[in-house]
Order: structure tokens, then sequence, then C-alpha cells
């Protein structure tokens, strides 16, 4: 079908209509879901999330990076500080029961399933000279597109910038830290790992399905990542693990409250 033309264009819009692909997202996502979508290796996401929501990560065929930055949904200033998640928590290496925190020191997020060993809170995501010096090029619509470039795709829709974007986490692929300080990539969790974490305020979260900075193979190589979100119980006070987690829920439950959402 020509689309040279209006007409044909329209025609040819239509025809799509109904077409499903592995890789797209399903609206509305229907099953007690509010958020179901797939996305490919190069690809990126975004949705506002109410508090308590459950995400669901799953690497369908085992090559999946994901990367993830969450923001405070009403107050967007507020956003993933990875040095603290890691600094106040006493602990690198991100699984169940980690809190993701704000610079504001509260809960963000809770992980509430994950692999510790294929998490990444080290390298970020990779750039578009780092993907041009490795791939050729790394601009967001290529076919080596690099996670910032994607990440700023999916601030704008959100009415965020570049200038926005923090430092990211990174599930599915794991580093690990040596004596010397230098990093040893370990490579993927395997298919059919999940990653989940549970909305502790209202958030937007924003991923990336990209190679891994560190991955050493030569061709750009990601496996698509399915998203599902649900209505869950958001943690409390009760639920922390160690006095600094129950802190950071103490302080969300604070200013939750003085914003009459809690």
């Amino acid at each position: 079908m020509s689309t040279a033309t209006t007409t044909g264009a329209r025609e040819h819009a239509r025809a799509q209509g109904g077409t499903v692909v592995e890789c797209m997202p399903t609206v509305p996502a229907g099953d007690g879901l509010t958020w179901d979508e797939t996305v490919p290796g190069g690809g990126y996401a975004s949705k506002r999330l109410a508090r308590g929501t459950t995400l669901r990560l799953t690497d369908l065929y085992g090559d999946a990076c994901v990367s993830v930055l969450l923001f405070n949904a009403d107050e967007p200033w507020e956003r993933l500080n990875v040095a603290d998640t890691v600094k106040v928590l006493w602990q690198a290496y991100v699984g169940e029961g980690h809190l993701l925190l704000s610079d504001q020191g509260r809960a963000l997020a809770t992980v509430t399933a994950g692999d510790r060993e294929r998490s990444d809170t080290f390298c970020g995501t990779t750039t578009l000279k780092s993907n041009s010096l490795r791939y050729g090029d790394g601009s967001p619509h290529s076919a080596t597109p690099a996670g910032r470039e994607l990440f700023t795709l999916a601030a704008a829709k959100h009415g965020l910038t570049r200038r926005d974007l923090p430092p990211s986490i990174s599930f599915f692929q794991g580093v690990r830290v040596g004596a010397d300080g230098g990093f040893t990539w370990l490579g993927s969790a395997g298919p059919g790992a999940v990653v989940e974490l549970r909305a502790e305020m209202p958030v937007t979260v924003l991923l990336v399905n990209v190679p891994h900075p560190l991955d050493p193979r030569e061709e750009y190589t990601c496996s698509p990542v399915r998203i599902t979100a649900r209505p869950a119980r958001p943690g409390e006070p009760r639920d922390a693990r160690t006095p600094e987690g129950e802190r950071a829920l103490l302080n969300t439950a604070d200013y939750l409250a003085s914003r009459g959402l809690a």
C-alpha cells in the first residue's frame, strides 16, 4: 500500500490496527494490572505509579539489562540517589529488602525480589560518546541507542530534561568490585530472572533496556524485558530490616501524612 498520499498513508495506518507483536504495550493492561508492556533491547518505557504499586520486571531471554530512575511523582526535584541508597544502607549490592532512597532520605521504592549478585549501583548506563566509540552510533533512533539518550526521551514525556537525570541503578547484569577497586562484569542472571520493586510513594519510573557499559561482547546485545505492574500494599516502617531503613520509611510516612496521602 503506497503512503505517498495522505489517503494512502491513512489507509496504511488504519490497516495496522489490531496488529500484535512481541514488544509493545498492552492497553488497557487488564487482568488486574496497571501496566503491561514488553520493551525490546534498545528500548525504553516510563509510567507514573501509585503508592504501593508492585512493578515486576522479567528478563525473557537472559540478555536484558534494565537501568532504572525514580522520581517523586508530585515533586520531581526529589529523585533516586544511588549514592545514598548504597551509603545509608551499608550495602552496594541491591537485592530483596533493599530500599531505593531519594536525596531527601526517603524511600521511593523497595526491592521485593531480585538477585543481589546481578545488580549494579556503580556503572550507570551507556552514553552517546561511549556507544559511538564502541558501536559507531549511540543516538536514540539508531540501531545502537545509548541508555542516557533513551532516558532523555523518557524524561521528556514527564516534563523533565537531560539535566534532571541522576545516575541510575541497573538490574539483571551484575558487577563486582575487586580489592583493587576494579570492576568485574558478572553477566546475566539468565532467562526468566525477575526483579520486583514496590513504590513507597507516588513515583515516576523511567526504564531503559540497553547493553551494560562493561558488556565485553562486540555486538550490541540486549533482549526484551516484560514489565507488569499491579496495586499492592505499601511498606511500613515496621517492615524495615535495619534502623537506617526504618528511619527512611518513617521519613516517607511523615511526608505522605503531611500531604494527606497516608
